[in-house]
């Protein structure tokens, strides 16, 4: 359902898609009528020349001896209307290139806030480089047609109104032709555009699927190298690319048709025009001068038609961004925020409940079946359980990445989907399980947690978290690089830091899935005496993967099958037989194997 709506624009027609990506973009109607009657002077302004070189023959050279005076004149003026065209021109373009970038920087940024507003669930329908090119590639094309495309259309269209309503002055008969001979031309367009609509579909689909695979590959790099399955990967990427080049040669193919046309159209008319041009002259039905700018004119009616085929392309690649743009845009967030409508809580201790809570994927069987269970604050609750037994879904129900199907999780007596993001952000923290951290320093990914944290304050909750060695004995201290993806420390370094970040929040509720990824013993010292500090005071679940964490634990909550099956301290289930007593047999296995 979701993924239907990222995806499913295709069939709004360019015209509806256009209009609902300008309504999003107020910045560039401001001032548009401005933009406009700039491009009616430029283009009013190229029928100058054309009605000069008339002037000049029939006017300029009427009595065989050429009349300096008028030439002069008529040059004269011709060139301070050209100076003026070009000034209108520039201006116009100014004005247009900064609405555009200003519209587009809006959308783009908006783009990217109902990415991040849109539930895991809903991201996972999708992979991440293709949600990426929605919000940059697509937008990028966007932004060349308004800049280009969009002048030329402004322009072209006046320009052709302009030469026929000039040709018509000079000879109704000539216009005729010109039209009669471009009319079949201009009907056939339309099909052209609804034959490019779809193929820029395709191209704007197969783009994000080639960027999704290049950048798939370049975050797994390492994944790569380990498997030596690059030939596969080369493979995989080789075929995205082909497929996006077949993609850009079909729709290329389409436009490479019309050009042609338009050159045969434009030389059988200028070939009609010079008979029918000389038969009138001979009976006095037009001038020299009138025919030599009926030529002129002919070839600005004929220049916006032979561009008609670049803007036309410009367009639908446009409208193709617009769709799979719109199509992220229009995406209702399936875990919405109720804002000012919402509750705000205050801050204190946190108790947390899942009344008889069901979850299952879109197609998918349930994942979590009738879970009912009090959490009482400052408590401190393992949650335990083999692979695919929900453990990590009532994590992300706990958090509200995602809502329950049925039933509802509550924080304080009140329903997660009636907290305000800002209050539940705030109250409860996740630090998960691979410690993601960004490119930045060591301080930096600290702030996270606070970003008006003083670096005083940052340095005190290391200390305080018992990492005041560690942080010196790292090259530059706070100031430390931490890299992409935090890969310039190790994967134990990276929990210590989200764990610090945690700790900076100060949340009343902290939810931590644990790294399973094996760490040395000083290492491991510190991850442990870290959690005792973060977990101090407040309510804490944690995604237990060591017996250490289940046997500190108040309680362990036990699931098995999307079903809670045991709950209870460590030292009475662990003499119960049932799932929790072979799970800690497998852990004391592991731990003397």
């Amino acid at each position: 359902m979701t993924g239907q709506t990222i995806s499913g624009n295709a069939e709004r027609s360019a015209l509806a898609t256009i209009r609902q990506g300008l309504s999003l973009t107020p910045e560039f109607r401001k001032g548009l009528w401005v933009t406009l009657a700039l491009a009616v002077v430029a283009t009013v302004g190229k029928i100058i020349v054309p009605f000069a070189v008339q002037q000049t023959i029939d006017v300029g050279l009427k009595s065989g001896a050429p009349d300096l005076a008028s030439v002069r004149q008529t040059v004269a003026w011709c060139a301070a209307a050209v100076v003026l065209t070009a000034l209108a021109g520039y201006l116009m373009n100014v004005r247009l290139y900064k609405a555009t970038e200003s519209s587009l920087a809006t959308l783009r940024v908006r783009g990217f806030r109902h990415v991040h507003d849109l539930s895991v669930l809903t991201q996972n329908t999708e992979r991440r480089g293709a949600l990426v090119s929605r919000v940059t590639n697509d937008i990028d094309q966007i932004s060349t047609f308004m800049q280009w495309g969009g002048v030329m259309i402004i322009v072209s269209f006046g320009q052709l109104l302009v030469a026929s309503a000039m040709m018509f002055a000079y000879s109704w008969q000539l216009t005729l032709l010109v039209w009669v001979c471009f009319i079949p031309l201009m009907i056939a367009l339309p099909r052209f555009q609804r034959l490019l609509s779809r193929a820029y579909t395709v191209v704007r689909e197969r783009t994000g699927d080639m960027l999704a695979a290049v950048s798939e590959s370049v975050v797994g790099a390492t994944v790569i190298r380990a498997y030596a399955s690059e030939r596969r990967t080369s493979e995989r990427i080789d075929k995205a690319v082909n497929a996006n080049r077949a993609a850009q040669v079909k729709a290329q193919t389409i436009v490479g048709t019309v050009f042609p046309l338009t050159e045969i159209v434009a030389a059988l008319a200028i070939a009609g025009i010079v008979l029918l041009g000389v038969r009138l002259g001979l009976s006095g039905d037009i001038t020299k001068g009138e025919l030599l700018a009926f030529l002129f004119l002919v070839t600005l009616f004929v220049s916006p038609l032979q561009i008609a085929t670049e803007i036309l392309n410009e367009a639908q690649n446009a409208v193709a961004g617009w769709r799979r743009v719109l199509g992220v845009l229009d995406t209702p967030p399936d875990v919405a925020d109720p804002g000012e409508r919402g509750v705000a809580l205050p801050r204190g201790p946190i108790s947390v409940a899942f009344e008889d809570v069901r979850f299952s994927y879109p197609g998918g069987p349930p994942v979590l079946r009738e879970v009912t269970v009090e959490i009482p604050p400052r408590s401190r609750v393992a949650v335990v359980g083999e692979t695919g037994s929900g453990k990590t879904t009532f994590a992300k129900l706990l958090t509200r990445l995602m809502d329950p199907v049925s039933g509802r999780v509550t924080v304080d007596g009140h329903d997660l989907r009636d907290v305000r993001f800002s209050s539940l952000r705030e109250r409860i923290v996740m630090v998960p399980q691979d410690g993601f951290l960004f490119d930045g320093t060591l301080e930096e990914n600290v702030r996270y947690g606070r970003p008006g944290a003083t670096r005083e304050e940052i340095q005190l909750a290391m200390t305080e978290l018992g990492l005041a060695d560690w942080l010196d004995g790292l090259p530059a201290g706070l100031d430390t690089p931490v890299g992409q993806r935090g890969e310039s420390l190790s994967a134990g370094e990276r929990q210590l830091v989200a764990l610090a970040r945690a700790y900076l929040a100060d949340p009343d509720l902290l939810l931590l899935d644990e790294a399973t990824s094996a760490v040395d013993p000083a290492t491991e010292v510190r991850l442990a005496r870290a959690l005792e500090g973060v977990t101090r005071g407040r309510t804490a679940v944690s995604i237990a993967h060591r017996l250490s964490t289940a046997e500190n634990a108040d309680e362990v909550l036990v699931f098995d099958a999307g079903r809670l099956v045991q709950r209870g301290p460590h030292a009475e289930l662990v003499k119960q037989p049932g799932v929790y007593a072979d799970l800690h047999a497998s852990w004391i296995s592991a731990a003397h194997s």
